[in-house]
């Protein structure tokens, strides 16, 4: 897949402190000829950028906005060869609070990427997944803060595909709650993904778990592509009120973004189509305008979620676009929505600049 070239944007508010809280690192040129043929394709949409750390993601977020910081999101990169499968996950926890440590170095700017690191523990292990959560909170003891197992599931294969689709109702299920009970009792986070119609599943694990800070990534995930093709229109009105429901309940937090995936169709083609800031900004705006409205910008924060939204939009354009939906926000809003958000949850408040 080619980009189509797209000219340059203006910067807009370029002062404006961001802390990006949902990214990704990895090296997945080894692993892609392991996906099953024909891969899927959410697959390939991230094939040319199988190679993204440091260097690469240092390069998207110099390029004009003010990223003071960045919390990085787990996603199978990095194992420990050789450990077992329940704890070959504190491998990647281990090379993220190295390159997080590069980062603090102060060679490459004021920039604290990966200041808050998820990492990932399979919760299905029940009571018996306590010492791996210790044991990743022993490999970044000043920067672990939470967990990310993602529950998503469709009935149509086509939305997810192997090794994306998980099982249906996993949230639900005995042993994942067994599981989720540690993360209170080590004052650890937890990110939920999964697509908009299992929203009541988190609705239904956030009842269960009032204590528990959960957030809900990528606004709940709308989809518009397989069998859901042309159906974003007609199924809004569902994800309005399931993200209503949703924000009733004041330990959840919603990330605003995940919409430039490949999964949303918004925009349907890519990778960085082209596309300016203002079509993705209107086509992006009733979702996150909707989720502001429920959850208020204290319970609401921006992400980039990537290199997987490079599909639809390039990193200076993916937070103009932003920008434009908030232009007419206040600038404690603002100041809510871009930084002091992830900066409460993920516990990183020590980043943000002082007035």
């Amino acid at each position: 897949m080619t980009e189509t070239p797209i000219a340059p944007e203006p910067i807009l508010e370029p002062d404006l402190p961001i802390i990006d809280p949902h990214h990704h690192l990895w090296d997945l040129r080894l692993l892609l000829p392991h996906f099953p043929a024909p891969r899927h394709r959410f697959i390939e949409t991230i094939v040319p950028v199988a190679h993204y750390t440091f260097d690469q993601f240092l390069a998207d977020v110099q390029t004009g906005h003010n990223v003071i910081g960045t919390v990085f999101m787990e996603c199978g990169a990095f194992y420990r060869a050789g450990a077992s499968d329940a704890a070959k996950v504190v491998g990647e926890v281990e090379y993220v609070n190295g390159v997080a440590a590069q980062s603090a170095s102060g060679l490459y700017g004021d920039l604290r990427m990966c200041a808050g690191i998820v990492g990932h523990a399979d919760l299905m292990l029940g009571n018996e997944v306590a010492p791996v959560l210790e044991r990743l909170q022993a490999a970044a003891p000043d920067r672990f803060r939470g967990i990310r197992f993602q529950g998503a599931w469709d009935a149509d294969p086509e939305v997810l595909g192997v090794p994306i689709q998980k099982r249906e109702g996993l949230y639900r299920e005995a042993a994942f709650r067994e599981g989720f009970a540690h993360l209170g009792k080590l004052g650890l986070t937890f990110d939920a993904w999964i697509v908009e119609p299992q929203l009541p599943d988190v609705i239904d694990l956030a009842h269960a778990f009032p204590d528990q800070p959960i957030c809900l990534d990528h606004c709940g995930t709308p989809l518009g592509m397989a069998s859901y093709t042309g159906k974003l229109h007609e199924r809004f009105d569902i994800w309005r009120r399931n993200i209503r429901e949703l924000a009733r309940n004041e330990n959840v937090t919603v990330k605003l973004g995940g919409l430039a995936m490949h999964n949303c169709a918004m925009p349907a083609q890519g990778p960085a189509a082209g596309i300016g800031s203002e079509d993705l900004a209107a086509m992006w705006r009733p979702y996150i305008e909707t989720c502001i409205e429920a959850f208020g910008p204290h319970r609401a924060m921006f992400e980039s979620n990537y290199p997987v939204d490079r599909w639809g939009a390039t990193y200076p354009v993916l937070w103009n676009a932003f920008k434009r939906i908030t232009r007419s926000a206040s600038a404690e809003e603002k100041r809510s929505l871009y930084a002091g958000t992830a900066a409460r949850f993920y516990g990183i408040g020590h980043i943000l600049p002082t007035d």
